[in-house]
């Protein structure tokens, strides 16, 4: 059981760091000063528009990864309770 709890330790420290680079890579719905203050592209949502092609992609693959990290945490947490 003590395998499993290493293992769920190294997998989750690596779903971490996927995580965080996965949320860095995504560009902002605005950018710039004029998106923060509502100005951006004119329309009436401040700064939005629809995400495509590879930013689609890679927004939906850091969900995947948030809740590949919540079953992991999770997972750790009751291999943790039933090693004591």
């Amino acid at each position: 059981m003590a395998q499993v709890k290493n293992a769920l330790v190294i997998i989750e420290a690596v779903l971490a760091l996927l995580l965080m680079a996965g949320v860095l890579v995504q560009t902002p719905k605005a950018s710039g000063l004029g998106g923060t203050i509502g100005g951006g592209d004119g329309g009436l949502g401040g700064g939005y528009r629809t995400r495509r092609g590879l930013e689609r992609q890679i927004y939906w693959t850091t969900w995947v990864l948030v809740v590949a990290f919540l079953v992991c945490s999770l997972a750790n947490i009751w291999v943790g309770a039933h090693l004591q």
